[in-house]
């Protein structure tokens, strides 16, 4: 199976445990998948082939030394390791956001894991976020996407009767247009979880995806 690329976009806000940072997004082919920021389906309708220079070029474009690699299902992810490396030795911090069910132990480990759990059930993916949780490092990162008061509840239980605070940092984003960002930084701040709190904006650059 080729490398195929659904879309490259840049972010001015930065991603992961290096926030505040520009950042450029490399979103990987694959099924369907809902965005674990917008809480959106979205279908993928092929990508581009690609390969690691060809990636590398594109990304050099853009005023950043992050770059967040995103999307795809397990087998894509697993095809671009090398990618990862690849960007790792032009001197990039790396980032792959995967919801858990690739094997992040056969990740560089220069690059940071950013492990998304979907809350409230999780399902598949939680299952193998916590299977993963042995190789996680405080570089890396778990994030959850909270979209009602009910959402909040269950990551907030999670949070604390797992410690997965004490694993990796923890990033709670609200669900844009489904809940309040100052409802869920109250909600924070009330608990005294220890997490971080994201709201991003980005601009696409590139891409054929289309919102279902």
């Amino acid at each position: 199976m080729a490398l195929r690329i659904t879309e490259i976009f840049y972010s001015l806000q930065g991603e992961a445990t290096r926030v505040g940072l520009p950042t450029v997004f490399v979103r990987l082919t694959g099924c369907p998948l809902r965005c674990t920021w917008c809480d959106t389906t979205y279908s993928f309708t092929g990508g581009e082939p690609a390969t690691s220079q060809s990636v590398l070029a594109e990304v050099a474009k853009y005023p950043a030394r992050q770059v967040c690699v995103t999307g795809g299902e397990p087998l894509s992810q697993k095809e671009c390791l090398p990618l990862l490396t690849a960007l790792c030795d032009a001197g990039y911090d790396v980032s792959l956001e995967t919801s858990g069910a690739l094997d992040v132990s056969g990740v560089d480990p220069r690059v940071s894991r950013i492990m998304d759990l979907k809350a409230p059930d999780s399902g598949e993916a939680g299952r193998n976020l916590w299977a993963n949780l042995d190789c996680l490092t405080g570089r890396d990162e778990i994030k959850i996407v909270v979209a009602s008061r009910g959402d909040y509840e269950w990551a907030r239980d999670v949070i604390r009767q797992r410690r997965i605070d004490a694993i990796s940092p923890v990033l709670l984003s609200p669900a844009q247009g489904l809940i309040e960002a100052r409802s869920l930084a109250d909600w924070i701040l009330e608990d005294g979880l220890n997490v971080r709190f994201q709201l991003q904006l980005h601009k696409l650059l590139w891409g054929n995806m289309q919102g279902k």
